[in-house]
Formats: structure tokens, C-alpha cells, sequence
């Protein structure tokens, strides 16, 4: 009996054992490496083989290959997004290069296929002028705008400049059958604050009403020269008012649906139309201090989702390169402004800029820069110096998955993205 019980002991602790090794070895295989995103991990089982070819591959560069990997700590802020990252990034982990070039991309709708262009190239955006909506009844540009939005696998944002007054998309068209949109200046001349904030609730239903989700305004630039390029779409008012005015338009509408743009970064002044030529800014870095950052520090404090740079070169900043391609204004705007959402370029398509990137695409040079998303007219030759600029090692794996997180955060924080 002793002999027998001895023998039927021995045999549960071979299985026991042979268990115990059975499960480490598999929870070894599936453990994800923290120090970065590149990390392959191997399979060694046939049924996490099995697991492996049913999951989505990180995108990369296409492989059967599955790649585990987790967020970088660095991306890990507590930004005005930072409750979606995680899902943006599980999002991100099961996209390929192609799909994730096209987020970045905020083009100008192109007169013919919009619908099959967005599809083609993954784009990330559309920006609507004044053409793109003539002779369109209301029906028709909620049914266009809506296509183009869900043209691709994740929604687009569809935007436009609706500044009022000298810049204004939606002002104009008879079939719209509204009022045209003053300008700031005129309006606090005439009517005060509560004249900006009626103004802005109006914008913000109407774009929301046409499924246009973004605007690129309001202008927070601060410009006093009556002859000045920048006049005529400033509030031409202090840095003080001027960010109380930035402020309520940031807080109206977003708390309607639609994301507002800060612009100019790091502030235009009294400098000339970068459309066509450079624009040298001379000021001292006190002067920005003093007064051009406040009312972006007042959007940003107020949860802008977005800013965009321009390209004049600000000496005190980087005598070199245009706001728009250099590192060093970046890293003003993320760490001393603390701007943790979207940071886009003004339009690439420039005369401005293309002297000051004669080795590198501008496209390329602006990625590099910090930008989370460019604003083209281009798309094809955009869309293919990025992915070329990627696939060559130009451009870092990283810096393109950073700039698409982000991207996908402020869609899922817009709900915009479902799953």
C-alpha cells in the first residue's frame, strides 16, 4: 500500500513540474519589451504561433512577423489628449507605413475624386476654401463633407478658415443663405466681447451643422501697423484683450464640436506676407514674451487642440530656418508654452520657404521639425517624399508614430473614432 501510494505521488510531481516549466516558458515568450517600440518577440509554442498570424502587424514595414510593443515613456504627458493614448496607440500598432504617412496629412481638397483620392492616399484631412463650397446648397456640402469623413478607414478631420471678415470660406455663398462674417476687429469695434462670443457660437453651429469638425482660427496675432499684411485679420487690440478674445472663441468652440487653430505661432507682428516672399522678424525674445505668446498661452491654457506655425523666421528663435521648419520653435511652443495638443504647419505649398530647404523637401524638414500634421496642396508629391523620407531612414520611425498618436488621441478625444 505505502509502495503504492509512493508511486502514485511521484507521478503528480513529474506532471506538476513539467507543467510549472510549460507555463514559464510561455509567459517568457509573451513579455513586451518597455524600453521602446522596435522590440520583435519570438514565438516559440505552435498555438502562439497560431495567435501571432491572427493579429495585426505594427505597420511598419509589412511583415507576418507580429511586433509587441509598448508606449514610449517619453509620449506618456498629461496632455489635453493624454486619456486617449493608450487607445491611439493600440490604434497605431495595427496600421501600416502607408496608412500612417497619410494621417499627417491636412490637404487641400482637390477639385476632381476627393472621395477615391482620400481613400487612395489614407489621408488624415481635408481644408475647404471658398471654391470648394460654391454653388453648393447646405444639403450638398453636409452630404460632400460627410463622404470625405468616412472616405477612409479613420474618419478625416474636415476643416477651414473661417477667421471672418478679410478670411472667411463660409461667408458669401447665396445658397448658404446666412450673413456674412464680420471680421474680429470690426466686431469688438462695433459690439465689444459679446459681440466675439455671439459670433463665435454662430461659426460654431454653422461648421458643426456642415460636418466641418476644425477651423483654422482664430488669429492670435498681435498687429498694430495699419499698412501691415496682418491688419486686417487682427483684433488690433493689446495682448491683454487679445487674449481674452482668444480665450472665449478657444472655449465657445470646442464646447460645440469644433476644434479651434491658434495662429501664427510664434506670433506674426507687423512682418510681411510670407505667400510670396520671406518674412524676417527681428524682435528680441522679451518682446514675444511680453506680449505675442500671451494669446496663444491663453488658448493653450483654455485647451486649444490646435496651433499652427508660420513660416517666418524669427531671428531670436532661429535665424536660420522659418518657424515652420525649425526644431528650436518647436521646443518654445511644447516646453515653455506647455502645448501638449496638434501643431500644424502653415501652408507648405509657400514660396517662403522652399529656398530655406534646398537638400530636404520642406515636407520632410517640417516632420523633422515637431509638426504633428502639414498642411499641403500636393498630395501625391507630399505623400510620397514623406513615405520616401520614412522608408530611407530620413525620417525616424518614431517622430512619424509620435505625430500619428497624437493625430489619433485628438480624433478619439473629438469621438470621431469608435473603437
Amino acid at each position: 500500500m505505502k509502495s503504492t501510494l509512493k508511486k502514485i505521488f511521484c507521478l503528480l510531481l513529474v506532471i506538476s513540474t513539467a507543467a510549472a516549466f510549460s507555463a514559464c516558458g510561455k509567459d517568457n515568450s509573451n513579455k513586451k519589451d518597455q524600453s521602446g517600440t522596435d522590440t520583435v518577440v519570438s514565438q516559440t509554442s505552435a498555438a502562439d504561433s497560431s495567435d501571432e498570424s491572427s493579429a495585426q502587424t505594427s505597420g511598419f514595414s509589412e511583415s507576418s512577423t507580429e511586433e509587441k510593443i509598448s508606449m514610449p515613456e517619453s509620449w506618456q504627458d498629461n496632455g489635453i489628449f493624454s486619456d486617449y493614448y493608450e487607445k491611439a496607440f493600440n490604434k497605431l500598432s495595427q496600421m501600416s507605413t502607408e496608412e500612417k504617412v497619410g494621417q499627417i496629412i491636412l490637404a487641400r481638397i482637390p477639385a476632381e475624386d476627393a472621395f477615391q483620392t482620400a481613400n487612395d492616399y489614407h489621408l488624415g484631412g481635408y481644408v475647404l476654401f471658398w471654391s470648394d463650397l460654391d454653388e453648393k446648397t447646405k444639403d450638398k456640402i453636409i452630404l460632400d463633407n460627410d463622404s470625405y469623413s468616412r472616405a477612409t478607414g479613420i474618419p478625416m478631420i474636415i476643416a477651414t478658415d473661417e477667421e471672418g471678415g478679410y478670411v472667411s470660406r463660409l461667408s458669401g455663398h447665396d445658397l448658404l443663405k446666412h450673413e456674412d462674417f464680420k471680421s474680429p476687429r470690426e466686431l469688438y469695434n462695433n459690439g465689444g466681447m459679446d459681440a466675439i462670443k455671439e459670433d463665435a457660437l454662430r461659426k460654431a453651429q454653422l461648421m458643426n451643422n456642415l460636418k466641418i469638425n476644425t477651423n483654422l482660427a482664430p488669429v492670435c496675432d498681435i498687429c498694430t501697423g495699419e499698412d501691415k499684411f496682418m491688419y486686417d485679420r487682427s483684433l488690433g487690440q493689446d495682448a491683454d484683450i487679445t487674449s481674452t478674445f482668444v480665450k472665449e472663441v478657444t472655449s465657445i468652440s470646442q464646447q460645440n464640436g469644433v476644434s479651434v487653430t491658434l495662429k501664427h505661432f510664434p506670433g506674426y507682428g507687423n512682418n510681411d506676407d510670407t505667400h510670396t516672399g520671406i518674412a524676417i522678424d527681428k524682435r528680441s525674445y522679451e518682446t514675444f514674451q511680453d506680449s505675442d505668446f500671451k494669446p496663444f498661452k491663453a488658448g493653450i491654457d483654455e485647451g486649444a487642440h490646435v496651433v499652427l506655425v508660420s513660416h517666418n523666421i524669427v531671428e531670436c528663435m532661429d535665424d536660420e530656418r522659418p518657424a515652420s521648419l525649425s526644431p528650436k520653435v518647436h521646443e518654445i511652443l511644447r516646453n515653455e508654452l506647455k502645448f501638449t495638443g496638434i501643431i500644424i504647419t502653415d501652408d507648405l505649398s509657400m514660396g517662403a520657404i522652399e529656398e530655406y530647404s534646398p537638400d530636404v523637401s520642406p515636407v520632410v524638414n517640417a516632420l523633422l521639425a515637431g509638426n504633428d500634421m502639414l498642411c499641403i496642396s500636393d498630395i501625391d508629391v507630399t505623400y510620397t517624399k514623406i513615405l520616401d523620407g520614412v522608408m530611407s531612414g530620413k525620417i525616424e520611425k518614431d517622430i512619424l508614430d509620435h505625430a500619428v498618436m497624437r493625430v489619433l488621441a485628438w480624433k478619439y478625444a473629438k469621438g470621431m473614432i469608435k473603437d
